[in-house]
């Protein structure tokens, strides 16, 4: 007997449906308005964190720059700080909400340094807990996702305003 493994957020990718063009975190900076649909957790006049659609764990976001970058010596200095205050925050958040037992933070910088988007510096934070890694990823090409992605992402947006400035 099979297991079924649900992620019906990723249906618009596996059928070809998703219909923005472009860079889609530029997609996200230009429509404000569609925050919600984005799973947008914070925005600021610099950058935004968003939930990750193909998240590595539950809860893993990003901090965006909304200026369209692959090159980090681009961003200014405060802004540089501003972005890794909020990663700090961002874990802050995640332990309250997610009882986390620890966290990866990471940029990975250009296709060659495993960038999914490379034309578009972006920070993870990565939740993780003691005992969390299995054969799914390595073995099967599978990632078991242990929550619903919008009952989480609800659940982290009603407390991102106490973490996030």
């Amino acid at each position: 007997m099979f297991d079924t493994l649900n992620a019906p957020w990723r249906d618009a990718y596996v059928t070809g449906e998703e219909s923005q063009k472009g860079c889609p975190f530029c997609h996200i900076v230009q429509n404000p308005s569609m925050d919600a649909k984005h799973h947008v957790l914070f925005r600021s006049s610099d950058y935004f964190i968003v939930m990750n659609r193909y998240p590595y764990t539950p809860g893993h976001f990003m901090i965006i720059p909304h200026l369209h970058t692959d090159n980090i010596a681009q961003l200014d200095a405060q802004l540089w700080q501003q972005m890794m205050h909020q990663a700090r925050q961002g874990v802050a958040l995640l332990k309250e909400v997610m009882h986390i037992h620890g966290a990866n933070i990471g940029i990975n910088i250009g296709q060659a340094g495993g960038a999914g988007i490379a034309e578009h510096l972006h920070i993870h934070v990565v939740p993780r807990w003691e005992r969390d890694t299995n054969f799914m990823t390595s073995i099967a090409h599978t990632r078991v996702y242990s929550t619903d992605f919008e009952a989480l992402h609800g659940r982290l947006l009603a407390q991102a305003g106490r973490f996030f400035e």
